[in-house]
């Protein structure tokens, strides 16, 4: 039986079955503007489903190299907002606007510099069995509740090398549910993830393999196509990429010697 789904990730709305006319109440993915502050300063806004704000506002700023600490509702207790402490952060170092959409974090850059975070090479000797490698988008699909209630949600899971599920983020934006994950592991003190596993739900954008490399994680999953540049990245910081992952098949970028058979 699946379970609920969190109350602040879908909302009720009425709605007109065709052809048979039928008029009856669904349920879709909630999304609402978050504001992301740090030292005060507010730097962000993003589309999102509500819910792990403090992991999201964390993970973001760890994949823009801002180096935050913590993460916490605002004392002003703004609704749709979240206070990140970044002792270091810089506010004239930050040379574009940090604006982004649920659709995709990279959409209004303007050239592939403004989006580089310097991230060290995944140098993790990690193997992983490529049974396991096949077997993850089914667990990361069992596993997402809102998105069996409402059909419109993105997830990322986090995966040890034995397939444990350490965990799962659901939200509208793919690269939303990247970071709470992200921050979540980090609020652990689960960083570097070298001997972690990253599963998507969707396709593998340069943006998801630059946020595992920021994390350190080297084995990279999705259930969809990656872009060009999405395999580049991955070649050049040595994250293994596996696309079109199936419980029948996968299909290797880089890295591959990380896959055993």
């Amino acid at each position: 039986m699946t379970a609920a789904p969190p109350p602040y990730s879908a909302v009720g709305v009425e709605v007109l079955r065709l052809p048979s006319g039928r008029a009856e109440r669904d349920l879709v993915a909630a999304e609402e503007p978050l504001e992301i502050r740090i030292n005060g300063r507010a730097v962000a806004v993003t589309m999102r489903t509500p819910g792990h704000d403090e992991e999201l506002a964390l993970g973001f700023c760890l994949s823009e190299g801002l180096a935050p600490v913590a993460a916490a509702l605002p004392a002003d207790l703004a609704a749709n907002a979240v206070e990140v402490e970044a002792p270091g952060f810089d506010p004239a170092a930050v040379q574009r606007s940090f604006f982004t959409s649920s659709s995709c974090g990279v959409c209004g850059k303007g050239a592939l510099e403004a989006v580089a975070v310097a991230a060290p090479r995944v140098e993790s000797e990690l193997h992983v069995a490529g049974a396991l490698v096949r077997a993850l988008p089914d667990l990361l699909r069992a596993a997402q509740p809102a998105f069996a209630a409402t059909g419109g949600l993105h997830a990322t899971g986090l995966f040890s090398a034995a397939g444990d599920l350490l965990c799962l983020r659901e939200d509208v934006g793919r690269h939303n549910a990247f970071d709470k994950v992200v921050g979540w592991a980090f609020r652990a003190g689960l960083l570097p993830l070298a001997q972690s596993v990253l599963c998507v739900s969707g396709r593998l954008s340069f943006e998801l393999v630059q946020k595992a490399a920021v994390a350190g994680c080297p084995v990279l999953v999705a259930v969809g196509a990656p872009s060009s540049l999405a395999v580049e990245l991955a070649g050049d910081r040595n994250v293994t990429l596996c696309g079109f992952t199936r419980a029948d098949r996968t299909t290797v970028y880089s890295a591959p010697w990380r896959i055993e058979e």
